[in-house]
């Protein structure tokens, strides 16, 4: 029995399909399943059970002589809000109890950490955990990601295998309900099927030119396969970067969904809203070694390799992952 927390939302249900294609069906899906319009995305999948996520810590309590795995993915991750206490309770918190009751039951564990942690970057992108308390987060989301990991390093006890990954910057299928933090593929194939075009960040920095901001997009189905990497591969515990490797910019992005459609470029750029404006990151790329040194060997999609798979297979047919 394998537990997989945030099954309704994006990343966490691709996963879900994922274990599903591998033959993983004895699955206990953990959200807040009171909002319907996440439900295509679990409501095809082979599980055994839905608990609710306020109920997971008596069903463990209750169940942890049949659990396998956890995959503890469910967070708050909206990058715009700024009350803290919600990050808290969601990120934080409730992320401690999972893994004191994995330490406790002898569970294994791989949980959501974020590229957020590394702030404008100054630190560098390095998943070094010697330098993990050193980075400086921009928004209350990264430091909920930040304060776990330091926290989850300073434990004397820790489950006997445990896997914490710094999602870069994901895209995918299973994302259509995130709104505003939906990724700039998902918005601008909405802008193109109603507008013509995709309108683009202006840059506010003389050091970058309009379209020019850098990050590393990672396709959610590579994602996902990292997640499966290391459900057999259990040593090597520790934090760990999740992203292509390679940055990419977002005029990279937006003509690659206008190739993906087999329309020519037609880019709009539009002013960085006041509000995140000084919390914008201008570069991310994640450094692989680690990964690969704990033996992940498949290679990571491109731009045009991922945006294409997921405008012609998902978005086009509306389909879920």
């Amino acid at each position: 029995m394998i537990v997989v927390t945030g099954a309704a939302g994006f990343i966490a249900s691709c996963l879900v399909g994922k274990l599903n294609e591998e033959g993983y069906n004895d699955l206990v899906l953990v959200d807040d399943f009171s909002k319907p319009d996440k439900k295509k995305n679990y409501e095809s999948k082979k599980y055994t059970e839905l608990v609710d996520r306020k109920d997971l810590e008596k069903w463990i309590d209750k169940n942890h002589m049949q659990i396998q795995f956890i995959y503890h993915l469910g967070a708050r991750t909206d990058t715009t809000e700024f009350d803290k206490s919600i990050f808290d309770e969601l990120n934080l918190n409730y992320s401690k109890t999972i893994w004191k009751q994995c330490v406790q039951y002898g569970l294994p564990l791989v949980y959501a950490s974020s590229a957020a942690t590394y702030g404008g970057g100054e630190e560098g992108y390095d998943d070094n955990e010697g330098t993990v308390d050193k980075l400086k987060p921009l928004n209350p989301y990264g430091q909920s990601k930040q304060d776990f990991d330091v926290w989850a390093l300073e434990q004397k006890e820790k489950p006997y295998h445990w896997i914490g990954l710094k999602f870069f910057n994901v895209y995918g299928p299973n994302e259509y309900h995130k709104g505003r933090m939906a990724s700039v593929v998902f918005h601008g194939f909405n802008q193109i099927k109603e507008t013509g075009k995709i309108k683009l960040f202006r840059s506010h920095r003389e050091d970058y030119e309009n379209g020019k901001q850098l990050r590393d997009f990672v396709y959610v189905k590579d994602v996902c396969d990292v997640c499966y990497h290391f459900l057999h591969h259990r040593k090597d515990s520790g934090i760990y970067n999740l992203g292509s490797g390679k940055a990419q910019s977002f005029l990279d992005l937006a003509n690659a969904t206008f190739k993906a459609l087999g329309k020519e470029p037609n880019i709009e750029f539009i002013d960085i809203p006041e509000d995140i404006r000084d919390k914008y990151q201008y570069f991310t790329e994640a450094n692989m070694e680690k990964a690969r040194k704990a033996n992940y060997t498949k290679t990571f999609k491109n731009l045009d390799e991922g945006v294409n798979d997921y405008v012609k297979n998902y978005l086009e047919e509306s389909k879920v992952y």
